[in-house]
């Protein structure tokens, strides 16, 4: 399929098993969040999902490409925003997102035209000329995923993307990635935040290295609300 298809994925650090057959698909268009508390393994795969790491059993598959052996290809369709930032402070927003559009090989027209829409569908392109040191979290979190869409995804990762960010930062946030969820994008929200979670979002939650539900959150919260079940599930707090 196209998006993103996770089958049968383990990964063991030595004794400690990190993920134990976890499969999940986000078809294009779709907003998935992978809800999990700390140490669920929601960073590993998301290390896997990016070939920081290979696994040694499972499947992955981004815009249809076998990230094992397609991997050129398949990275080249997949957007990432990680959980520290990764902005060159002393450069500009445009300058940042133009090293990171050569490191793709697109310069020149074509670049800018690139960086001002992604700049533009972020509410960002006013700030363009600022310091990436002067802005706020909220908007350098905007200019890392204006960047993350330079080179057109058709899957973006995030992980924990909110960390650090004022309540009205991560509700702006999630709503512009929900917004790209809309336009096709396949996105995979990781967090451990149940209200950054949509009642028709899809949601994976993951616990100890397994996947314990995955379905719509409104049919996996049932009678509760979404915080209190996944406390149910997990015995961890959820804001």
């Amino acid at each position: 399929m196209s998006g993103l298809a996770i089958a049968n994925l383990s990964y063991s650090y030595g004794a400690k098993t990190a993920l134990e057959d976890v499969s999940l698909a986000v078809a294009p268009g779709r907003f998935c969040a992978l809800l999990g508390p700390n140490g669920a393994g929601k960073s590993t795969l998301f290390n896997l999902l990016t070939r920081l790491f290979v696994a040694p059993r499972g499947r992955i598959e981004i815009a249809g490409f076998d990230l094992a052996g397609q991997p050129r290809q398949a990275l080249a369709h997949l957007g990432i925003v990680f959980q520290q930032t990764t902005l060159d402070l002393d450069l500009t927003v445009r300058q940042n997102l133009a090293y990171f559009a050569a490191l793709h090989g697109l310069s020149g027209k074509l670049a800018a035209t690139r960086i001002d829409t992604a700049l533009d569908r972020l509410d960002m392109l006013e700030r363009a000329g600022e310091k990436a040191r002067t802005l706020n979290g909220g908007h350098r979190r905007r200019a890392e995923i204006a960047r993350a869409l330079l080179h057109a995804p058709s899957v973006l990762l995030l992980d924990e993307p909110t960390v650090g960010l004022d309540a009205a930062a991560r509700q702006a946030i999630t709503a512009h990635v929900h917004d790209l969820a809309q336009e096709g994008i396949s996105v995979l929200w990781a967090t451990h935040l149940t209200d950054e979670v949509r009642a028709d979002d899809q949601l994976v939650v993951l616990h100890r290295a397994r996947v314990l539900a995955q379905g719509t959150a409104a049919a996996i919260a049932g009678d509760l609300p979404l915080a209190d079940r996944f406390l149910s599930m997990t015995g961890h707090e959820a804001a």
